[in-house]
């Protein structure tokens, strides 16, 4: 109620509507919003991104300060630093030479150590975004490594990288790649595509690049970083700003704290957004003979999430007076979901099914349809926002027009919404931005966002402690069959959450309550980009892997390109490399977890395969092959070379923990160094040996 009231003001109607639809469990805003609506200062917004207000003194402590202040009042920072000058760049003030960029990123560390969000509530959050051309992007990547030199360090920054669609081709071609400083090779992060490449490729020919290495070698430096660390995010520069309806602007430098948001910068502009999630699983509608999913329903409350969030927009408490004149010009707002696995399964779908792939993408059309609806039926009473004219949408292009699809599901009356939209413009540039949502589906009891389960069983730690979860959707269909059991629940634990090896379990149970490491995550991938048409901002798009190599990272970040998608990974997530002991599990039913693993052992005999633009083959980075046996690519190490992750969720009895909060650290350790034709085998059919199912990107 507090939450209602601090947004709706005096709106009688208004705020009970919203009330009732909390109370019951159908959406909810996001952290900050919960945290601080109705309170003196309702700081209500969850993601600030900025630029650097200028290359010197008085700019990077200007921005430091923005950043402080912002993380105060419990907001996450997306911050781009490309335009930082390069380590050796000339300093014309004190004719000296600059120490570049990492001495710069630590006093930002120390920063979100020290300045926590709302006091104490969490901790304070900095995502930096720096371009691959710049000089100092071989230190950035390493930053949250575990090893080397405290100095180069920055283990509480979380890193991403803004790749223009340039340097993917570089890569793919096996060709150079030129690192520049940004105060010799100015203006680069300003233009995008077609721009970007012929100034890129000028400063080239004119010499004025640092150093030119082959495109491979940084290349196979990042899969080795997140490999390591799960980090540096993947978010593609020329796909933020190519499907923009903030195009009109200027040109995207960064995306935020979880690359969802993607929303135009300059010094004078911070952007900002305002969330909330709609739990998927409340419309999911069962009669006792059939069950269907209530698209209607899905509609009418997300346009009650729209329209909240353009009121908190007017309501909000904001830090710095840059992020008031962003977020008051374009208005976005970040519409996203929880539960879709938990639909999945309520609907009995299986994660990898088709009748699952067409769901997803009509959710999402139905939830962008009912934001831009809400949001002209917002323009036709209060007028478009300030920018509008220029803009896509002005123009009459769609997001999905962007991508070049064409809805045909037949659940909205597109043509309609155009015409109105044509008469009255749309109150916000943006609304769809799906999130992590890691704390507020454990208040709604979903899993995260639009991801599969990670477990079937697990510890879940949260601030006030730590609890035991069972899939609530597995236990209620075993009961159903009378077949949990104790002996079940001991093989769960034992198999780590796994059912794909517990005979008593039936094949349908099985396909229906995979984990996401028992699903290819060219499935995860190929969702992704299905429901990306109708999102026009971004998505935190985690990858799972048991084994990561270069050949697995390599192909799904080709595929995930190729496929237009906008963040190409948030995290990469790895399983641990040896399981815990298991004290609370029979030792009999111990003994043949491990005769029949949950997941499988490697070897380094047979060429993996992969898929890259739809066609098998030996697997390599982009679509060039690699020969097993040969050498390693340049910056590759050596076949046999083992490091291990130090951070991530610990175990208890063996049970997997998971973190409430969107945290760096993966879970268990992975294993990098594998040479590109190293492959997992996981089953012997006739005389042929097949590529891991689990571990296949």
């Amino acid at each position: 109620m507090r939450v209602a009231c601090g947004i709706h003001c005096g709106d009688i109607e208004r705020t009970i509507e919203t009330y009732e639809l909390m109370s019951q469990k159908y959406f909810t805003h996001a952290t900050p919003t919960l945290f601080n609506s109705g309170t003196p200062r309702p700081q209500m917004s969850s993601c600030f991104l900025l630029t650097m207000q200028e290359d010197s003194i008085d700019g990077i402590f200007s921005t430091l300060k923005q950043c402080a202040l912002i993380s105060k009042t419990a907001g996450g920072v997306g911050l781009a630093v490309t335009d930082i000058r390069a380590t050796n760049s000339y300093i014309r003030g004190t004719n000296g030479y600059s120490n570049g960029l990492l001495p710069m990123l630590r006093v930002f560390n120390d920063a979100a150590r020290y300045v926590d969000q709302g006091g104490g509530k969490r901790k304070g959050s900095v995502a930096v975004y720096l371009e691959p051309w710049h000089y100092d992007v071989f230190d950035f990547i390493d930053i949250k490594k575990n090893h080397g030199k405290e100095e180069r360090r920055a283990r509480d920054l979380f890193c991403a990288l803004w790749i223009p669609d340039l340097f993917m081709e570089r890569v793919n071609d096996n060709a150079g790649w030129t690192l520049m400083c940004p105060n010799e090779c100015p203006g680069l992060t300003d233009v995008w595509g077609d721009e970007f490449k012929e100034l890129y490729e000028r400063y080239e020919s004119e010499g004025r690049g640092r150093k030119t290495i082959p495109a491979q070698q940084l290349w196979f430096a990042i899969l080795q970083a997140q490999i390591e660390t799960g980090t540096p995010y993947m978010v593609y520069k020329d796909a933020c700003n190519r499907k923009s309806n903030q195009q009109n602007l200027g040109t995207i430098k960064c995306s935020n704290l979880c690359t969802e948001i993607v929303e135009y910068t300059s010094k004078d502009e911070v952007a900002v957004c305002n969330l909330a999630s709609v739990s998927l699983s409340k419309f999911v509608k069962d009669d006792g003979e059939s069950r269907s999913f209530d698209f209607e329903g899905l509609k009418r409350v997300v346009k009650v999430m729209t329209r909240n969030l353009n009121k908190v927009i007017d309501r909000n408490f904001y830090p710095i007076p840059e992020a008031r004149n962003s977020n008051l010009r374009h208005r976005p707002v970040g519409l996203g979901v929880q539960g879709l696995a938990d639909a999945f399964m309520m609907l009995r779908f299986p994660f990898d099914s088709q009748e699952a792939k067409e769901l997803n993408r009509n959710i999402f059309e139905c939830i962008y349809y009912a934001a831009l609806e809400a949001s002209c039926e917002l323009a036709a009473k209060e007028g478009p926002y300030a920018t509008y004219e220029g803009s896509p949408v002005s123009k009459g292009i769609l997001q999905f027009d962007m991508w070049g699809v064409t809805p045909a599901s037949g659940l909205c009356d597109w043509a309609a919404l155009r015409a109105k939209i044509k008469e009255h413009g749309v109150r916000n540039s943006l609304l769809v931005s799906p999130m992590p949502t890691a704390s507020t589906s454990q208040i709604l009891g979903n899993n995260e966002a639009f991801e599969p389960y990670t477990s079937n069983i697990y510890y879940r730690r949260v601030l006030s402690g730590e609890f035991f979860v069972v899939n609530p959707h597995l236990l209620r269909d075993l009961l159903a069959r009378d077949l949990w059991t104790e002996e079940v629940k001991q093989q769960l634990i034992a198999h780590n959450g796994s059912v794909q090896n517990i005979d008593s379990v039936p094949d349908d149970l099985k396909a229906l309550y995979k984990t996401v490491w028992e699903i290819k995550q060219r499935v995860i991938i190929d969702l992704a980009i299905d429901r990306s048409p109708y999102i026009d901002q971004s998505h935190s798009l985690n990858i799972h892997m048991v084994n990561p190599t270069y050949a697995k990272l390599s192909t799904m970040h080709f595929y995930g390109w190729r496929g237009g998608l906008k963040t190409g990974l948030y995290y990469l997530r790895t399983q641990a490399a040896a399981d815990a002991i298991k004290f609370t599990v029979d030792s009999s039913v111990a003994f043949c977890a491990k005769a029949t693993p949950s997941r499988c052992p490697r070897s380094s005999s047979l060429p993996s395969v992969s898929v890259v633009d739809g066609n098998e083959g030996s697997s390599g980075v982009g679509g060039y092959s690699k020969e097993g046996g040969g050498d390693a690519s340049p910056g590759e190490p050596s076949s046999g070379h083992e490091s291990r992750r130090a951070e991530g969720a610990s175990e208890t009895n063996g049970v997997q923990r998971q973190d409430e909060q969107p945290h760096p650290g993966q879970s268990g350790s992975g294993r990098d160094g594998q040479d590109a034709a190293t492959v997992c085998r996981w089953r012997r059919k006739g005389a042929e040996e097949e590529p891991c199912e689990m571990c296949s990107g």
